[in-house]
């Protein structure tokens, strides 16, 4: 684990401070209601020697009616104070949490997709759940309880050096020695606990993936590797736990102890002058209960640090992810685009990933209403080359262009407004069918929304859904088949109306029927659009007004279909590897046909 430098650390806890400050109307009633419990506890043992000396010694029937009273009425206040107080700071707490999860949601929503890439989802999940509860845990319980003992045992000192400083003295002695172990246990117990935490965003990560490819889990046979593998992340997580438990567990043995000793010498001392008659039973006594009384909130204080000990370790995981810094940086005054058509050129363009040249002197260009296909083998940088195009990556070296403009002097918004994205995954959202079309275009109307599950050739099947445009499709649109889900999210596009649409691998998994529904539905698609296509079937990219091939993130070859396939090189061969060669010519024959007679272009 990366080591992080003091000065970070004292700025983080400062932001954390400033977002407790913010609440500083309401933390100052709850100190006032502390400051009340504080001086009602106190009050309690300071009664003793009165209780002692007058009622018990000197019969004082007029102390006897009194001091009762003053008990019910100390015990009143202390209950109304205690109800307020708790109120009050679980309120901070509370809200404090709410706002930072949502800045953690909020950040994690605007770093790029490389983030994502790295990290792992069940981790992240961890982090916006599990850590910040920690964080809750320690605003919410260790520093309400902090100020609340801080106060109670300045009021019990009061009242102990009020009864007898000297004995008061030798009472407080201890505290010194109980110091430095509570310190250094409470930094071991920030230790584990990042590693406790670390273990945690590891059992979640492997829950989601196990969970959401439950299927293939079951169809390979593989429950007993799986749960294996999840029981030994458990084991892991269980010798953090009890590592923790154990440093934790040893500050209150310490604590008592210290304190005994404390009292013992108190029993000795107090004892003696009693009996030598320099001080009374009601003065030790009450001494006593003080003493007894102040030590459980200094107990308290040492298991309320290693609460806040692990506050703080969540509260560096979340920060880790608050301060991360996006690669995808925006421009002051960044341009706007407009929509309408676009044409979008690839110019000189290189990227890198992880030290890796994936593409190199990519030069490409697509006007409205035109389509590039992407072939070439898998690895060869056909989708790194179109998710530069949103900037969910940016170019190493060159530049991509939409209308002259580059796209890095434009503001990222007005870029993906422009942009809309259909991939071979079917990405949908647990909502109604309505929802998700609309999604990227929310003030869609009703009437818009079912235009384009029509023009998707979605309408049909959900007319027949239990409520139509109104049903839950399920975690991922788990209640639908293959088809249905990517002519949905075809809809969602047409919904969208951007200018430029890009189709990774939009039918590859689809079977034939399906796929036929699809073709038509992104034929409606890409009408009028600056259409970027990458598919694995030459047969979903013969009418494509260019064709480019790309090798180990070059480009080998470029053209039209019949013209890659008279040159006989690289298509050709990749073409070889779909269809047998001896029907190759026929096949060409037939597209040519086809194109000649005015058929549109599908995928």
């Amino acid at each position: 684990m990366e080591k992080i430098s003091e000065p970070i650390i004292k700025d983080r806890y400062r932001r954390l401070l400033l977002l407790i400050k913010d609440q500083w109307r309401r933390l100052f009633l709850a100190m006032i209601c502390m400051l009340v419990m504080a001086g009602a506890r106190s009050a309690v043992p300071f009664l003793i020697k009165p209780v002692v000396d007058d009622i018990f010694i000197n019969k004082d029937i007029g102390m006897l009616k009194l001091i009762p009273m003053a008990v019910i009425t100390i015990y009143l206040v202390l209950g109304f104070a205690m109800y307020y107080q708790e109120y009050l700071m679980s309120y901070v707490g509370q809200n404090i949490i709410r706002r930072l999860r949502n800045r953690l949601y909020d950040r994690i929503q605007d770093l790029p997709i490389s983030f994502f890439q790295r990290e792992k989802t069940g981790v992240l999940m961890s982090r916006v759940t599990n850590d910040v509860n920690i964080i809750k845990n320690m605003v919410s319980s260790a520093v309400t309880g902090s100020l609340k003992d801080f106060f109670t045992v300045v009021g019990l000192i009061f009242v102990i050096f009020y009864r007898d400083w000297k004995m008061a003295l030798i009472s407080l002695a201890v505290l010194p020695i109980a110091f430095f172990p509570i310190v250094v246990l409470g930094r071991k117990v920030r230790k584990v606990t990042t590693h406790t935490q670390e273990a945690m965003g590891d059992l979640t990560s492997t829950l989601y993936e196990t969970f959401a490819g439950n299927k293939i889990v079951k169809a390979f046979g593989m429950e007993g590797y799986e749960k294996e593998r999840f029981f030994k992340k458990t084991r892991k997580l269980f010798k953090f736990e009890l590592r923790t438990v154990r440093f934790k567990a040893l500050s209150s043995p310490l604590m008592e102890f210290l304190g005994g000793l404390g009292v013992a010498m108190v029993i000795w001392y107090g004892g003696y002058k009693v009996i030598s008659g320099t001080s009374t039973a009601g003065t030790f006594f009450s001494f006593m209960a003080a003493l007894i009384m102040l030590y459980a909130p200094l107990k308290k204080l040492s298991k309320l640090n290693n609460i806040i000990q692990q506050g703080l370790a969540g509260a560096d995981r979340v920060f880790d992810i608050l301060e991360s810094e996006s690669d995808i940086q925006e421009i002051p005054n960044p341009v706007e685009f407009k929509r309408g058509p676009h044409h979008v050129v690839f110019r000189n363009v290189y990227f890198k990933y992880d030290d890796v040249m994936v593409l190199k002197n990519i030069n490409l260009g697509v006007r409205a209403g035109e389509v590039l296909a992407f072939v070439g083998m898998s690895g060869g940088g056909k989708t790194s080359l179109v998710n530069l195009i949103p900037r969910f990556y940016d170019v190493s070296k060159g530049v991509i262009l939409i209308d002259d403009i580059d796209i890095q002097d434009a503001s990222i918004s007005s870029l993906r407004d422009q942009i809309a994205i259909v991939t071979q995954e079917p990405i949908l959202f647990n909502d109604t069918v309505r929802n998700n079309i609309a999604y990227g275009n929310r003030n869609a109307s009703d009437k818009d929304v079912e235009n384009a599950a029509r023009a998707a050739y979605t309408y049909e099947f959900i007319q027949n859904f239990p409520d139509g445009f109104d049903t839950n499709i399920g975690e991922l649109g788990g209640r639908l088949s293959g088809g249905e889900k990517q002519r949905i999210c075809i809809a969602r596009a047409l919904l969208k109306d951007a200018p430029i649409l890009i189709l990774d691998e939009a039918t590859s998994s689809l079977d034939t029927e399906s796929e036929t529904l699809v073709q038509k539905a992104l034929e409606n698609l890409m009408k009028g659009r600056a259409t970027f296509v990458i598919a694995h079937r030459f047969s979903t990219v013969a009418y494509a007004d260019s064709i480019a091939v790309i090798v180990d993130g070059r480009i080998v070859e470029e053209g039209k279909h019949e013209e890659l396939i008279a040159r006989k090189g690289e298509y050709f061969k990749l073409y070889q590897m779909q269809f047998d060669y001896s029907s190759s010519k026929e096949a060409s024959e037939e597209f040519t046909v086809r194109k000649h007679a005015g058929k549109s272009f599908s995928i």
